[in-house]
């Protein structure tokens, strides 16, 4: 079977060349003209991989990024930033906290996209055969059979509860924002619905549950909560 690639641009004439050029090595290759675009078609295209502009109507390339590496069903998607402009060390932080795995500046070299693109699909076909359970110091969740420990003794969260700790586990330093969680945990349209206080009860019971690990989840105020 063919690996997919999802190519995220608002340059007609890039996404042309760019798709032109991967389906001639063997991808099979899907287009978005900005995030927005991206966000729909990933659920059905099922992208092995994600290489998307920053500069975008709509939605940009890091907020992309970030709203793809919060989902639960969409976090080991890899994605590869590409920037029109020199690449300062800011944007590179901001690229990589919000969970980028490469980056190429255009103009850029397609034998060279095309290796970061088949290196990041193996870095994540690897990492694919760990996710059955995450370990983070005493805790130990077994995402398969949805099953918590601490110091190995098991520890009761709901359904919600779960699937909350597991997107703030599975990125580790990474802030995750209110509406990216009403999003990805609670599947929530937030035009309609985006009461913060959803989230805040849910990590007012994680922490009550989990103890001593319950200082690792950092709050920043008015945006969201990280795992450190």
């Amino acid at each position: 079977m063919k690996e997919r690639a999802l190519i995220v641009d608002d340059d007609d004439e890039l996404l042309s060349i760019l798709k032109k050029y991967l389906e001639n090595h063997g991808f099979e290759a899907l287009t978005a003209a900005d995030g927005v675009q991206a966000l729909a078609a990933v659920p059905a295209g099922k992208p092995d991989v994600i290489i998307t502009d920053v500069d975008m109507p709509r939605m940009d390339g890091f907020t992309l990024c970030r709203r793809i590496k919060e989902g639960r069903a969409t976090a080991g998607i890899p994605l590869i930033i590409m920037s029109g402009k020199k690449i300062s060390e800011a944007d590179m932080v901001s690229g990589y906290t919000f969970g980028a795995d490469d980056y190429v500046t255009k103009p850029f070299s397609y034998p060279l996209l095309l290796a970061k693109v088949k290196a990041v699909i193996r870095r994540s076909a690897r990492g694919s055969k760990k996710e059955a359970r995450l370990k983070k110091g005493d805790l130990e969740m077994d995402l398969e059979g949805r099953a918590v420990k601490i110091k190995g003794k098991p520890v009761k969260l709901t359904s919600k509860e779960f699937d909350l700790l597991t997107a703030l586990v599975s990125n580790p330093g990474r802030l995750l924002s209110l509406t990216g969680l009403l999003e990805t945990v609670w599947g929530y349209n937030t035009a309609d619905y985006n009461n913060p206080h959803t989230v805040e009860v849910h990590i007012s019971n994680l922490r009550k549950k989990t103890g001593s690990f319950a200082k690792r989840i950092i709050a920043v105020a008015g945006h969201g909560y990280k795992f450190e």
